[in-house]
């Protein structure tokens, strides 16, 4: 009801002409909107995570909107140089995609060509060197392709329990005894693929067919070195999409990942994208020491000139939402409004 609210709200907002007035404000002028995308899928991904995933006629109808509305989209250094001098154009955004999943050299790229904007891909990397699909995603993907069925299968993966998939919430409990299983037992990443095609076949399920169709796969060097010739930027986001709390293994996250984007692309990266926008305080100064010129949060905003470098907002744009809302954020007043619901200015 509240979704359903917010929604009329801004339906009557943009029909007063306040989107407009908003979109063409000084006040607009001085923010810059970084747009997070992860998935773009290739078949039913966007059911399944619909938080992670969005369909290729959405994105193409987003960047669509961005084209229409004559928003300066610009690659990321050049935004946050303007954005630190004062002196952004007006309807900045910037666009950013987390992970380096295949599907964005398959889907993503192509419309983002035929637009013509500049973009960032926040890259991991072993999954880059080592391909095979993401295991934790794809457990979770075979899992509820079977969802609303229990099958007494668990001891043929080392789990004590028969697996119940007629929740999510269950179904993630699944993932993460597979994910206890596989650490108590140092699983390489060649064994737990095996285990994943093991579920698969356990399930019913074709496991060639997603390895053929590189579903939750991450792009390969060829196709990262390919698409860095071709403008596109491709920053860090650790090497294994993870965050240690120890120093020591934190940096080293970002040294291998920096290194080997460098070897695939020739260029250094200085940005970086914490995994799953999950950061710390702690970070910070690990994150300067690495000489990191900016990281980007999945917290929802727009940055100012006073935003830490190391914590920047983005509008994480997913399938659930509306033309309505992402236009609104485009505007600056679904960033206006969220931070008046949290009590948060700038």
């Amino acid at each position: 009801m509240k979704r359903q609210l917010t929604r009329a709200t801004l339906r009557v907002l943009r029909g007063l002409g306040v989107f407009r007035l908003a979109r063409d404000s000084r006040w607009r002028r001085d923010r810059l909107l970084i747009l997070c995308h992860h998935g773009v899928s290739q078949g039913d991904e966007h059911l399944w995570r619909p938080a992670l995933y969005i369909e290729p006629k959405r994105l193409e109808q987003r960047l669509g909107i961005l084209k229409r509305g004559a928003y300066n989209v610009l690659p990321l250094t050049e935004a946050l140089r303007h954005l630190h001098a004062g002196n952004l154009p007006p309807r900045s955004v910037v666009l950013t995609f987390d992970d380096g999943t295949h599907d964005f050299y398959t889907q993503a790229y192509p419309l983002l060509k035929r637009f013509g904007f500049p973009v960032t891909v926040y890259q991991s990397t072993y999954y880059t060197d080592h391909q095979m699909p993401v295991f934790n995603l794809i457990c979770s993907y075979m899992l509820w392709k079977r969802r609303g069925t229990v099958l007494d299968i668990g001891n043929e993966l080392g789990l004590n329990s028969p697996l119940d998939l007629r929740s999510e919430h269950r179904r993630r409990d699944i993932v993460r005894d597979l994910l206890e299983v596989a650490e108590r037992k140092q699983w390489s990443g060649a064994h737990k693929d095996e285990i994943a095609n093991r579920l698969a076949n356990l399930l019913g399920l074709d496991y060639g067919s997603f390895q053929s169709k590189r579903i939750l796969q991450l792009m390969n060097p060829e196709e990262v070195a390919e698409l860095a010739r071709n403008g596109v930027d491709f920053q860090m986001h650790t090497h294994r999409h993870r965050t240690p709390t120890d120093e020591a293994l934190f940096r080293k996250e970002i040294q291998d990942n920096r290194q080997r984007l460098r070897e695939i692309t020739g260029n250094t990266p200085t940005h970086f994208c914490y995994p799953s926008g999950t950061y710390d305080a702690r970070f910070l100064p690990w994150l300067a020491e690495e000489k990191i010129a900016s990281a980007t949060t999945c917290d929802p905003g727009l940055a100012t000139a006073r935003t830490n470098p190391l914590r920047l907002p983005r509008f994480v744009d997913t399938t659930g939402q509306t033309e309505v809302e992402f236009e609104s954020w485009l505007t600056g007043i679904g960033g206006f409004l969220a931070a008046v619901r949290t009590g948060a200015g700038d």
